[in-house]
């Protein structure tokens, strides 16, 4: 079925306290999403962000962003005062999310409103304690002895907590108790005000496409938990670390530093690690995007210790067996294959055997010639197609920076005659909701028009990421209008509009 929507992480959200989140600006996104025909609503991952802010290294795989909570829910609890959160700073630019006064205030107000909650008594909190106890018991123990340590990564703790001696976790479980239960109240509320924001969505039409990295982040309660699961030395040192080889875009590579995934330990365990992950993330999204699906099939190792990523073996991935494993014990779950970069003949064959529709991107299509995969006419229907990702540059950003030769081919392959920023990115967009494939995703800046300044991420770098925000009012009716007309126009409207 031909469909359509948007990608704007909830980060991106417009809402009175620095950050999107769960708030009412949320639900009126949803309600826009409706107006404009659309089908789907895709984020980013929702992970709580460490070093960087990047949701592509979190904490944890199972944990929630406690930036995400909203505020107003918990004052109209009765759990904060409006006052508790006017007095502090979540920054002053509503454009662009502050991270470190977003640090020194939010988990404040959390803090007040767990402890106001009175929340161990709750019989649905304690529920949920129960539920979650296979990954909620070592995140909050993780997160609470983290911050004891002034927040340094696991790898530097005391060797005793660090490596998980039995007598030790017992004595820092009972040292940390209520420590732990205000992480377990953070994750408690995200879910419970995420829940409630997504089942809305359904009701409106709206699916939600999420987000799950391929690798965990080295400073995770992953990764300490779970040792054996990952290409650690016996003194639970990385031996080896993820990353890619060098090419047109990076002279040395890009060295990630996430551990890399002992993959013999995962199959002969039946991959239930894995398996709990993916059935996690389909209670929390309706289609889930793989990131990195190339992996699976050969993995690019990087020797610990390496400042670059030039030095690197190919290493053969799990393969079907994991997706073989997930069908059987998930049922067939809608997936989308990140299978952009270097593709080999093997890796092709692995998203053709799974079924998962893979990615295409318009951008990538014009540096080429009439042959590239990524231009429209090559497409297959079992495809999603987008104007640019996350890691890309706006549509228009991309296109005022394109060499004159590509913009030439640009110009004549799409027809352009004008310079008017506006009409060249309904030009992209158009292309994108014309083609074959049966999903067209358009990031949020690329509706808006949107120049360089909105950029969500420059990869291998640091400073500026991950911080755009949407202005309150920039998503208008007219917009959504015109958006659904185009939606209209190509066939991609939602069934209970047609």
């Amino acid at each position: 079925m031909r469909a359509s929507g948007i990608l704007l992480p909830v980060s991106s959200l417009p809402s009175a306290y620095g950050i999107g989140c769960f708030s009412k600006e949320a639900y009126e996104f949803v309600d826009r999403l409706a107006e404009a025909g659309q089908s789907y609503w895709q984020i980013l991952p929702m992970g709580p962000t460490g070093y960087g802010d990047s949701p592509y290294q979190s904490f944890s795989t199972f944990a929630g962003n406690p930036y995400f909570i909203d505020l107003e829910d918990l004052i109209a609890r009765g759990w904060l005062k409006q006052e508790d959160c006017e007095v502090l700073s979540f920054g002053d630019n509503p454009e662009y999310v502050d991270y470190e006064a977003l640090y020194h205030s939010r988990f404040q107000v959390l803090r007040k409103a767990w402890e106001n909650s009175k929340i161990g008594t709750n019989p649905e909190f304690q529920e949920f304690v129960g539920e979650n106890a296979d990954w909620l018991k070592d995140y909050g123990l993780y997160m609470a002895v983290k911050a004891s340590f002034d927040n340094i990564s696991w790898l530097e703790w005391e060797d005793d907590i660090r490596t998980r001696k039995p007598e030790t976790l017992k004595k820092y479980r009972k040292k940390f108790a209520k420590e732990v239960e205000f992480y377990e109240f953070q994750q408690y509320m995200f879910r419970k005000q995420w829940y409630r924001l997504k089942e809305y969505a359904n009701q409106k039409g709206i699916r939600i496409i999420g987000d799950i990295p391929i690798y965990v982040a080295l400073d995770s309660a992953d990764a300490w938990a779970n040792p054996e699961l990952f290409q650690f030395d016996e003194d639970r040192r990385p031996t080896a670390v993820a990353g890619c080889p060098p090419d047109a875009f990076a002279a040395t590579g890009q060295l990630w530093g996430n551990p890399l995934y002992n993959w013999e330990v995962h199959k002969e365990r039946g991959f239930t690690w894995w398996l709990s992950r993916l059935e996690a993330c389909f209670r929390l999204y309706d289609v889930v995007r793989i990131d990195h699906f190339r992996a699976f099939d050969a993995y690019y190792s990087i020797p610990a210790g390496r400042k670059t990523a030039e030095v690197g073996t190919w290493e053969p991935g799990p393969g079907y067996a994991l997706f073989r494993a997930m069908k059987q014990k998930l049922g067939n779950r809608e997936v989308i294959a990140e299978d952009l970069g270097f593709l080999t003949p093997s890796v092709i064959r692995l998203v053709k055997k799974t079924g998962y529709p893979g990615m295409k991107v318009l951008q990538f299509g014009f540096d080429s010639d009439t042959e590239c995969p990524y231009l429209p006419h090559n497409y297959s229907q079992n495809s999603v197609v987008y104007t640019g990702t996350h890691d890309n540059d706006t549509i228009l950003g991309w296109y005022q920076k394109l060499s004159r030769k590509s913009k030439r081919f640009c110009k004549q392959y799409a027809d352009i005659k004008t310079r008017n920023p506006q009409k060249v990115k309904w030009t992209f967009i158009r292309m994108a909701f014309a083609s074959v494939a049966d999903t067209a995703i358009i990031p949020m800046q690329d509706i808006l028009g949107l120049g360089s300044e909105a950029r969500i991420n420059t990869p291998s770098t640091l400073g500026d990421n991950w911080k755009w925000r949407m202005k309150k009012e920039a998503f208008t009716e007219e917009l959504a209008g015109e958006l659904c007309e185009m939606t209209k126009l190509y066939g991609r409207m939602r069934k209970r509009d047609k």
